[in-house]
């Protein structure tokens, strides 16, 4: 597959069969995470958590959904793997620089699983949810001064990635 091809059929998966991805998957979705331009160099800023465990999954699941006010909410859609991007947020004079750096590690991961097969979603909200629980917080192994700003589900499912068209969403201006 091209570049364009993988870009252009790239979409949110919110499907998953429950079936974990292969350790040969994970290894390059994680590879194309570290392929990411990095802002200023800052990769001490950066952390991923890769969680697999079903009972921390489906706990993080739980809070997340009290949160939102819909205790019957599953935002992994059933993913059996989650990658947890977290940064240092200090409000510094290169915080936002952080939270670009890890967007951008996110949608390289789903770049990349887009090209293996493998189904992805970007997590914001859960992600949110899960700093305001410290008895889950204090489960992931997360460097101290950092914390999660964003994750990406990550599994095998049954959709399948076609090409798209790709419509203008949003206003674009030009200064000439």
């Amino acid at each position: 597959m091209d570049f364009f091809q993988t870009l252009y059929s790239r979409k949110t998966v919110r499907s998953y069969t429950g079936e974990s991805i292969t350790e040969a998957e994970l290894s390059e979705i994680l590879k194309a995470a570290y392929a990411a331009p990095i802002g200023r160099r800052r990769y001490d800023t950066l952390h991923l958590t890769v969680i697999t465990n079903p009972a921390f999954l489906a706990a993080w699941e739980k809070q997340a959904g009290m949160e939102m006010g819909k205790e019957d909410a599953h935002p992994f859609y059933g993913a059996p793997t989650v990658v947890l991007i977290s940064s240092v947020v200090d409000g510094g004079e290169y915080s936002n620089v952080n939270y670009s750096n890890a967007a951008i590690i996110a949608q390289n991961m789903a770049l990349a699983a887009c090209e293996l097969g493998v189904g992805a979603c970007h997590i914001w909200g859960a992600v949110r949810t899960l700093n305001n629980c410290p008895a889950l917080l204090e489960q992931l192994p997360i460097p101290a001064g950092m914390e999660p700003v964003c994750s990406v589900a990550l599994g095998h499912t049954d959709e399948v990635y076609t090409l798209r068209e790709i419509p203008q969403r949003f206003e674009t201006a030009y200064l000439k």
